[in-house]
């Protein structure tokens, strides 16, 4: 009895050393899949809030297939909101990609960044049970490179600096 409870324990650790031997190209470490082909909520943009203009005689001619002033617009919201300027008539404004590029820009940043990344994730991948249980391991992973959001907001408060989109401070 002892020889086949010692033979099958280790021939189920072999197996389990084999499975945990055995990974991706490319580790996962949030270990979120989906086998559907629903769609892709990332892509709806909600619209902007509707507002009556001041005088109705000055509105602008429909433009039929034409972009409306409710529709959203990511890029010019973000330049707007990094101080820049959207032309009406075409090109962005290029100041903020000159100020941005003042120290340098490496051509290659997403590939080197893309293989500097799948390394970090190879390195750490889980351990054994979290990969056979499918464990999320990204939090674990990243959390040295993640921000205190309640420290930094205390910090820019302290210095005066407006935060709107914030929560408002807790009452003392």
């Amino acid at each position: 009895m002892r020889p086949s409870i010692l033979g099958f324990s280790m021939v189920f650790f072999a197996g389990a050393l084999l499975m945990g031997c055995a990974g991706e190209t490319a580790p996962n470490l949030m270990n979120l899949r989906s086998d559907s082909s629903g769609p892709d909520e990332f892509a709806i943009l909600p619209v902007k809030q509707l507002a009556l203009p001041k005088d109705l005689a000055v509105l602008p001619p429909p433009t039929p297939n034409g972009t409306n002033l409710v529709d959203p617009d990511p890029r010019g919201d973000a330049i707007a909101a990094l101080g820049g300027k959207q032309r009406l008539d075409g090109p962005i404004d290029n100041s903020i990609v000159t100020y941005a590029s003042r120290g340098g820009v490496t051509p290659d940043i997403r590939a080197i960044l893309a293989a500097e990344d799948l390394e970090f994730r190879k390195r750490n991948s889980g351990r054994l049970l979290e990969r056979w249980l499918k464990v999320t391991t990204y939090f674990k992973a990243y959390r040295n490179q993640s921000l205190d959001q309640t420290a930094e907001l205390a910090r820019w408060r302290a210095k005066g600096v407006a935060t709107p989109s914030a929560p408002p401070p807790p009452v003392k």
